[in-house]
């Protein structure tokens, strides 16, 4: 592990994802530990998206934005919300010049699959009636997020292959959780990694799944064609459960004719990018951020 990271592990506060309403708290003490993104070049609002339940989402406008990204944060699909991901939305609303528009799902086990994913939906296909609005070309909208994120970007990418659209230039999959079956050599090795283990991620898929079939909208490496969809920028952590996933998807991803940037981060571990303070951590926010700019580029 890299040793500006390991001197990090002694301080996470362990969670099971047992107790999701329970863990949200300890989530949310951690998220609001870390320091204040500078939102000064920033218009930052709040919105609620029409839908058969409203969908909060909040906005971050750059003065000349370049693109737009729908951007849905990480908490194994039960944690985290517009809050948490404050941070994390304003840093990459600023080293991109994308309009970030952050996504508020709803979590499980209150709100199982498909609920996620359906809001994710009516937000991208919002964010895609007021692009013009928002100074932003409407083919230039992409679809990112970390973790669970990741696999809601994954999952909406597919669904708007299938359905004709809205169009989705681009997908940002940072260490993404992407498979139930938890069949990978990382994730059977991985059992007890720093911050998410394997126990967490098979609460975070019951509690997601609920009793119903895992299908590929719900875990996108079930999904058998690959082909048609947005190029890919995909990252993983060399310490993580996730990781085979991650790159299994990316070269099923090639394999379909899909362009894919793949990066796994050597020493790293799940979200260890957080750690603002760490080389790596650094190298790491730069690279999925020069992507991003690459992709909504004119």
């Amino acid at each position: 592990m890299d040793p500006e990271l390991e001197a990090f592990v002694p301080l996470f506060p362990l969670t099971d994802w047992a107790d999701p309403v329970a863990d949200r708290k300890v989530y949310a003490e951690l998220a609001a530990g870390r320091p204040a993104p500078d939102i000064s070049d920033l218009l930052v609002e709040d919105r609620l998206v029409p839908a058969a339940t409203e969908v909060p989402v909040r906005l971050y406008r750059p003065r000349r934005p370049q693109g737009a990204v729908v951007w849905m944060h990480g908490g194994g699909l039960v944690v985290g919300d517009l809050d948490t991901e404050h941070p994390w939305a304003a840093r990459i609303a600023s080293i991109t010049g994308a309009v970030v528009v952050s996504v508020g799902y709803r979590l499980a086990p209150e709100h199982p699959y498909p609920a996620a994913l359906d809001d994710v939906w009516a937000v991208l296909g919002w964010t895609a009636d007021h692009a013009a609005g928002f100074g932003v070309d409407p083919a230039r909208i992409a679809v990112g997020g970390h973790s669970a994120g990741a696999n809601l970007a994954a999952a909406v990418a597919l669904r708007a292959r299938d359905e004709g659209g809205p169009a989705v230039c681009f997908q940002l999959l940072n260490e993404p959780g992407l498979d139930d079956r938890q069949e990978t050599w990382s994730q059977r090795r991985f059992t007890d990694t720093p911050w998410l283990t394997r126990d967490k991620i098979t609460a975070s898929w019951r509690h997601y799944l609920g009793a119903g079939p895992a299908t590929a909208y719900a875990a996108p490496a079930r999904a058998a064609d690959l082909s048609g969809l947005p190029p890919a920028y995909i990252a993983t952590a060399e310490l993580d459960p996730n990781r085979d996933e991650g790159i299994e998807y990316a070269l099923r991803l090639l394999r379909a004719g899909v362009s894919v940037e793949l990066h796994q981060w050597p020493g790293t571990f799940h979200g260890s990018q957080a750690i603002l303070s760490a080389e790596v951590s650094q190298r790491q926010i730069d690279g999925l951020g020069g992507a991003l700019r690459r992709a909504l580029a004119p």
